[in-house]
């Protein structure tokens, strides 16, 4: 069983995914998306931008979001193996939605810039902070928040992060009046965090009230895989999609149910994929059974592909042919040659693929070709350069049997000058 996981905001920092960006394609187009989506230039903000910068919430968010699916798409070309499983902290948790398909790449941008937005205009006075808590006793910092905490300056658990690290969120006075009284106790430890307001707490109502309007027009499906809420530690439903993430504003990150949710479902390989490797971190506190790997940059991709070995999991042929063909631009506007080209056998395939994850069954020799048959009619419709569809074949070639494929089997799929 695998699981991907998605970091939040405090993962962030200057120059994040721009080695990814320098060396894949994929992970490039994926910045230039997003600056054409936003109408800025994110890409630049993240490469070469200053901290302080990045660090403002309506930046932050889109900016996360944005290294974060480059990484799992270069994931997904480069290892490809779908995941059981995804979990995403805080803002992580649109990252982890955006990849499962549960919504599109561009209407998340929209989404968590406005998301960041609403956040960062609902404490304007700079009075909303959150300050992590080690080695606390959940039982007495409770207490303190419920004695401390005012309407007119609230402090609030914001996050549940592992069975020794909380998250105060809320009011400057308030926090940090729980903070000190929690460090008389030998042995806690408190470490501000970089954030710009007081996720998670009751200072957040004012945006989460605008945000469920904001939610309201799009659209929300089901997705390849199931996430997991951070309200409820358990697998999002569409129908509810909305409310929980409203919710999410104002409400705690239950971050080790989630996490322990994953262990009971015999999760054993967790890929944390976007900026730094805080959940990698967690994760050692939380179940160190579960092998966790990090991808944020290039340097990573090693020690993620090491992850994955032939005990572990077989690299999955029709999942790569799928995350190849969703991730190649298009640079055809012709709607019914799309429809044609893409859309229909890049739904027939899928359908294969989920009715083989199901029946737990192997593809057959017909399946893989039409897979692969899938993928050339996806190049040839969206009108891809031919140096372009050799490096996003190389990572199908490594495997033998898409090599025997092409040189034995004659019919629709077959590649001339592969």
């Amino acid at each position: 069983m695998i699981a991907l996981l998605f970091p939040g905001q405090g993962s962030q920092y200057a120059g994040m995914g721009k080695s990814l960006a320098d060396e894949f394609p994929m992970a490039r187009r994926t910045f230039e998306e997003a600056d054409d989506v936003l109408k800025m230039n994110l890409s630049s903000l993240c490469f070469e931008g200053e901290l302080f910068q990045l660090t403002r919430t309506e930046y932050t968010q889109p900016a996360v979001l944005t290294a974060s699916v480059a990484a799992y798409r270069v994931y997904m070309d480069e290892i490809g193996l779908k995941p059981d499983f995804a979990a995403g902290h805080s803002l992580g948790e649109f990252s982890a939605l955006t990849c499962s398909g549960a919504i599109s790449f561009a209407d998340t941008l929209q989404i968590v810039r406005h998301r960041g937005q609403l956040m960062q205009e609902a404490v304007t006075n700079g009075l909303g902070v959150m300050t992590a808590i080690g080695q606390a006793d959940r039982k007495r910092a409770r207490e303190l928040c419920k004695q401390i905490s005012t309407k007119e300056k609230p402090v609030v658990i914001g996050c549940y992060n592992a069975p020794e690290q909380l998250v105060l969120s809320g009011h400057e006075e308030a926090v940090n009046e729980v903070a000190s009284e929690l460090l008389k106790i030998e042995g806690v430890t408190v470490n501000p965090l970089n954030v710009s307001s007081a996720f998670h707490s009751p200072m957040m109502e004012p945006a989460a009230g605008r945000f469920k309007e904001i939610l309201a027009p799009y659209r929300f499906g089901s997705g390849d895989y199931p996430v997991i809420s951070n309200v409820t530690a358990l697998p999002h439903e569409s129908q509810h999609l909305m409310d929980l993430l409203t919710r999410q504003m104002t409400e705690p990150v239950r971050w080790q149910e989630s996490v322990e949710y994953l262990r009971l479902h015999k999760v054993k390989i967790a890929i944390e994929l976007g900026p730094k490797q805080v959940l990698q971190s967690l994760m050692k506190k939380n179940a160190p059974s579960i092998l966790t790997v990090s991808l944020g940059e290039t340097d990573d991709l090693p020690k993620a592909k090491g992850a994955f070995n032939r005990e572990n999991a077989e690299p999955s042929i029709i999942g790569k042919c799928l995350a190849i063909a969703a991730a190649t631009k298009n640079r055809n506007w012709d709607n019914e040659a799309y429809a044609k080209g893409v859309i229909e056998p890049y739904r027939k395939v899928k359908q294969i693929a989920m009715q083989l994850d199901q029946s737990k069954q192997e593809p057959t020799r017909e399946q893989l070709a039409g897979a692969l048959s899938m993928l050339r009619s996806v190049f040839e419709t969206k009108k891809v350069p031919h140096s372009e569809q050799q490096n996003r074949l190389k990572p199908l070639l490594r495997m033998p049997v898409v090599n025997e494929l092409m040189r034995t089997e004659q019919g629709d799929f077959t590649w001339p000058n592969f």
